[in-house]
């Protein structure tokens, strides 16, 4: 639930023009709210719901580390910057989305059915 809030709430931000369209954060945002969607799902230990999340998590991964890596060239070419609005940087929202992201996939994966109580 956690998840779509993020996403519902990242692209009400992005619609409202309160920050720049920026295609790698619109995609990071999809993935974690459809990550949310299937984590929610009755049975998300199903075999096309694995798939799927591993499918959207991969591309939101490569779009995440993408974005964050060309943070870290500007680090190390000496030209980055916060910003007045730090809270904002594209690098530490990236790397932020990393990490949600692995971690609903995680949580797919590692979901187990309820078992019976046994006496």
């Amino acid at each position: 639930m956690v998840a779509i809030l993020i996403a519902a709430l990242t692209w009400a931000v992005d619609l409202t023009g309160l920050v720049y369209a920026c295609p790698y954060c619109r995609s990071q945002r999809t993935v974690i709210g459809l990550l949310g969607l299937l984590l929610m799902l009755p049975n998300p230990a199903h075999w096309l719901v694995r798939y799927l999340s591993a499918v959207f998590a991969v591309f939101g991964a490569s779009v995440g580390a993408t974005q964050h890596f060309q943070g870290w060239m500007r680090i190390m070419r000496g030209e980055f910057e916060w910003g007045e609005q730090w809270y904002v940087n594209a690098w530490i929202l990236s790397g932020f989305a990393l990490f949600i992201i692995v971690g609903l996939l995680l949580l797919i994966w590692s979901w187990r059915p309820n078992a019976p109580a046994t006496a």
